[in-house]
């Protein structure tokens, strides 16, 4: 069974239609990335999965079960999302935001022990971010406070990880260093992914499956060589492109023409 399914999607903004006959699903263990222009519904699709927003029609399903029957905090044990920028008010220090991870897994009757502390700081360690761990969050840089967003959401535990531009502030070294750990992750724990993003190589070298949106719509799903075509990002994007191998492992390489 699919640990991620979407049936018939629709959803709106108000009267602005956003959505319209999204289906897929997502098996265990995948990593799948969401490219489209900016407006095709990437993040409103994140927020759909993750039960922060709800279809005006269809199903979307997590475990066989809607989004709308699951509690916050069941969600939250199934499913973390990296979103794209957190707004922290209270002055709060790097490792007290990926504590907040663990909330999940807490209750009235149980506070943070050893445990949630260890998971923490091996959240942290993976994610490079353990040397600020008593600095505070609003005085990180923006690759600095995105990798510790990262943290926070390994520290969830969770068996599916959303990421919305999620690499997009972080430096090559690091950038490298977390799609490594996403991978190992995959492999070792059977993490399935979701990832959007703009860059459609980075999709294309490290995503099992591609979801195209164009205009609230699935244009194409499937491997990187069958959705990263010229003819594809020609109608999607509007742009001219080459797409050779990657001379490495294969896989769909795309150059802009100008």
């Amino acid at each position: 069974m699919s640990i991620i399914s979407a049936k018939n999607i629709n959803f709106s903004y108000a009267a602005k239609p956003v959505m319209e006959d999204v289906s897929f699903a997502i098996d265990e263990a995948q990593i799948v990335s969401i490219i489209g222009p900016n407006g095709s519904g990437k993040t409103t699709l994140l927020k759909i999965i993750n039960g922060t927003l709800f279809p005006d029609a269809g199903q979307m399903l997590i475990d066989g079960k809607e989004t709308s029957r699951w509690s916050r905090k069941d969600i939250a044990q199934k499913v973390a999302i990296v979103p794209q920028e957190t707004a922290v008010i209270f002055p709060f220090y790097a490792e007290e935001i990926v504590l907040m991870g663990r909330f999940p897994h807490l209750s009235n009757y149980r506070f943070e022990d050893k445990k949630d502390y260890r998971i923490v700081h091996e959240a942290m360690e993976k994610t490079d971010t353990l040397a600020f761990a008593a600095r505070r969050f609003d005085e990180l840089s923006a690759g600095e406070r995105q990798r510790v967003l990262i943290a926070r959401a390994l520290a969830q535990e969770p068996k599916v990880l959303l990421l919305d531009e999620s690499t997009v502030f972080l430096d090559l070294k690091h950038q490298a260093q977390f799609l490594a750990l996403l991978r190992q992750l995959n492999t070792a724990q059977q993490l399935t992914v979701i990832f959007v993003t703009h860059d459609i190589n980075l999709a294309a070298q490290h995503a099992d499956r591609i979801i195209l949106l164009y205009s609230g719509k699935i244009y194409a799903i499937g491997k990187p060589a069958e959705v990263i075509t010229a003819a594809n990002i020609k109608e999607v994007y509007d742009v001219d492109s080459l797409i050779d191998q990657n001379p490495q492992n294969g896989l769909p390489r795309m150059t802009l023409l100008t």
